[in-house]
């Protein structure tokens, strides 16, 4: 393949991300960061500081997707590249599994 054939294929449209999905993509980080702010004033009572911490987590979570996939270019990566960069992802809840395990072997609720 020549170099002029490769570069064509570079350049074919819809092969990557454009100017409006970055826009798009900070547009909502923005509004999940305003809800974010928010949460810990609307759950401020103590019988639902379950709801704000699953709530926040959940909120994380979803803008850390979303950064992974357009800011770091992961949605346009390789499959295993993708596993890869998700791999501490893997082992938190894995760490997550093993805190659990032990508060219910030692009798921890």
């Amino acid at each position: 393949m020549s170099a002029d054939a490769h570069d064509s294929h570079d350049a074919e449209p819809g092969h990557g991300p454009t100017k409006a999905t970055f826009v798009t993509v900070f547009l909502v980080l923005t509004f999940l960061t305003v809800v974010e702010v928010m949460v810990p004033q609307v759950y401020s009572a103590e019988w639902n500081k379950n709801t704000k911490m699953i709530l926040l987590v959940t909120l994380a979570v979803g803008k850390a997707i979303l950064v992974a996939s357009y800011f770091m270019h992961l949605k346009w990566e390789a499959r295993w590249i993708r596993w890869i960069a998700a791999m501490p992802v893997y082992m938190g809840l894995f760490a997550i599994l093993l805190m659990c395990e032990q508060a219910w072997r030692n009798g921890i609720s």
